[in-house]
């Protein structure tokens, strides 16, 4: 099996509760599939709502998966601790 080890995910928030949020992942070029998680509301470094954009980045092999949210004036927060 081989593991994806550089990416970038396009996802959109489709509902949240107290805790968790659904979430579709589309990959970036875009493809037929579109994926589904639950992710925890911790995961995201910026407060989300339905509708709400945000991207998973991971640049090289070692490199942990980030979240980065999209802000409406255009600036982008991620959680890699900057």
């Amino acid at each position: 099996m081989k593991l994806l080890t550089t990416f970038v995910l396009i996802g959109t928030i489709d509902t949240t509760d107290d805790f968790l949020a659904t979430v579709e992942l589309n990959m970036n070029p875009s493809t037929n599939q579109v994926g589904h998680a639950v992710l925890p509301l911790t995961a995201f470094p910026c407060k989300i709502k339905e509708g709400d954009t945000f991207y998973i980045l991971k640049l090289t092999k070692e490199s942990i998966p980030v979240i980065i949210c999209k802000e409406i004036e255009g600036e982008l927060k991620s959680n890699d601790g900057e």
